[in-house]
């Protein structure tokens, strides 16, 4: 059997190395460019690990996980069905998800520290609104 929650918990040992790499939000319009560039990397891989921990929890729950050009938006619709979080955590990561979106698909000088700034500034607060519903979770 596989355990999942020994997976969750790496992932979570992962969220909790980007948080403490990522620079405080008051000090971004005052980092250059590749500075800029990485915090959005660590943005990035910060949702990205939130999306492993989701699909470790459909997989545990035997909840197909989604496939196609929109499973990343139906990861969290599916989510929010299930009552696997609460919506207003999904509304929250929403905003995540879009600049992961955005940072996937533009280029590394399209980013502007003032977009960034609240997404740095919540990151803590949400992974651990996140953290505290995962853990309330039967796995």
């Amino acid at each position: 059997m596989v355990n999942y929650k020994a997976r969750v918990e790496a992932e979570y040992e992962a969220i909790e190395k980007i948080l403490s790499s990522l620079p405080p939000s008051v000090s971004l319009p005052n980092i250059n460019e590749l500075e800029l560039a990485g915090t959005a990397a660590l943005l990035h891989n910060f949702y990205n690990g939130i999306e492993n921990i989701l699909k470790q929890i459909f997989q545990a729950k035997n909840i197909g996980i989604p496939a196609g050009a929109a499973w990343h938006q139906e990861l969290l619709g599916i989510t929010a069905e299930k009552y696997i979080i609460s919506q207003p955590l999904i509304d929250d990561l929403k905003r995540f998800l879009a600049f992961r979106h955005f940072f996937s698909h533009a280029y590394a000088l399209d980013l502007y520290p003032q977009r960034m700034e609240p997404l740095v500034a919540d990151a803590r607060l949400i992974f651990e609104k996140f953290r505290r519903e995962v853990d309330k979770l039967k796995l």
